[in-house]
């Protein structure tokens, strides 16, 4: 019976964190695995220690013959089928999140079980395909989420095509931006590195292979680096290198107040 095992608790004891076991008032002793768990579920991590070592003296005091083994293997026993019992239940439980909550409660205690099982008790295949059985689940539940995050993500996935092999002529379009101003008369968009725009189109554009119809390729960032050297600071659209005049297809003009 476990009231032989762990410290119930004393009779008018209010305390917010005790470890013992029960009720501060009245109540049955037939339930006392329920108020175990109760506790059990309860208690911070870093106190898991202190429950095992208060109970185990308490034990040891009340029995003169037990042992820390019998103590711990009866302790063991408790937490991994209890353990089995959550981990049986549906993932569709309306109660789920609390399930889970407290599967993660009783691996704390095993993790520090098995910390201080000079016995090997833990080792038994009970307790073996018990903890492969929740790492499955984990594991089966890790791939679902990734599966939906990864459908999400390719929702937004893909590069913006550019026809006709005019990727200069994008380039020419970010060089025009860079012109623009915003209402305070000060620069739209501020741009300290001109490689960032080479990098963007390059990750993010791709011209159609007239080579190999219906294939996309790649718009080097080599390429648009070149005709990105040299920017003159008194003047944003020249450079050491000028984008050829097939490719300077667009002018951006900006709209005139009062329109």
């Amino acid at each position: 019976m476990s009231v032989n095992y762990f410290k119930p608790r004393d009779r008018f004891d209010f305390s917010k964190d005790t470890l013992d076991i029960g009720n501060p008032l009245q109540w049955d002793r037939k339930h006392f695995l329920k108020h175990l768990f109760k506790r059990v579920f309860a208690i911070s991590e870093n106190r898991i220690v202190e429950f095992y070592q208060r109970h185990l003296a308490y034990y040891l005091a009340k029995h003169t013959d037990g042992s820390e083994e019998v103590f711990f293997k009866y302790l063991w026993g408790l937490i991994e089928r209890q353990l089995k019992v959550l981990m049986g239940k549906n993932i569709y439980d309306k109660d789920h999140i609390e399930n889970e909550r407290q599967i993660r409660q009783l691996n704390l205690f095993t993790d520090m079980l098995i910390s201080v099982d000079r016995w090997n008790i833990h080792k038994s295949n009970d307790t073996v395909i018990a903890q492969q059985e929740f790492e499955i689940i984990t594991l089966k539940q890790q791939v679902a989420d990734l599966t939906a995050e990864l459908k999400e993500a390719r929702q937004w996935d893909g590069y913006i095509i550019v026809r006709d092999g005019q990727g200069l002529a994008v380039l020419d379009l970010c060089i025009q931006m860079q012109e623009l101003k915003a209402t305070d008369g000060e620069e739209l968009l501020i741009t300290p590195a001109q490689n960032t725009w080479a990098k963007m189109i390059s990750k993010y554009f791709r011209e159609i292979d007239e080579e190999n119809p219906g294939q996309l390729k790649e718009i080097k960032v080599d390429k648009l680096r070149y005709y990105l050297r040299g920017l003159d600071p008194k003047d944003l659209l020249k450079r050491e290198n000028e984008i050829p005049a097939k490719h300077k297809l667009y002018t951006i003009t900006p709209k005139k107040k009062g329109k």
